[in-house]
């Protein structure tokens, strides 16, 4: 199982939208990066994800779950775009901020610390389980 972080500006897709699309989940389209696609591209059914409030907020405010690997993003016709589609497993506990990351020298290597603008990264084991510890929520 890999790890992943994807971020959304709550008052365009947030936490409470991405419950309330159920088992189902949804698509996690619109993103035109290659290093983020190609992200999604190495993702598998399963693999977990924290959801991240970016712009305002900025914490882990929930985990997410991989319930369909990449396919064509629906909302363009160009064949370069693929997404996944996520849904919500749990809330965090307690939001882990930005703020919080940073403080941690254990957390110094992570990608959201040392490349906070991509929109889908990867996050180690390691990470993971730090973060969750920070968040009061169960891995």
């Amino acid at each position: 199982m890999a790890y992943w972080l994807f971020k959304s500006e709550p008052d365009v897709w947030g936490w409470d939208k991405q419950i309330a699309k159920g088992d189902a989940g949804e698509e996690w389209d619109g993103v035109r990066n290659y290093q983020a696609r190609n992200n999604m591209r190495a993702m598998k059914r399963g693999d977990l994800g924290f959801f991240y409030h970016s712009r305002t907020g900025l914490e882990i405010v929930g985990i997410v779950e991989v319930c369909a690997e990449a396919h064509p993003d629906s909302t363009t016709d160009d064949e370069r775009w693929d997404c996944v589609d996520i849904k919500a497993v749990r809330p965090f506990a307690k939001p882990v901020t930005m703020k919080q990351i940073k403080a941690d020298q254990r957390l110094q290597d992570m990608v959201l610390v040392n490349n906070s603008r991509l929109s889908v990264q990867p996050v180690t084991e390691a990470e993971w389980k730090i973060i969750c510890d920070l968040g009061e929520t169960k891995p």
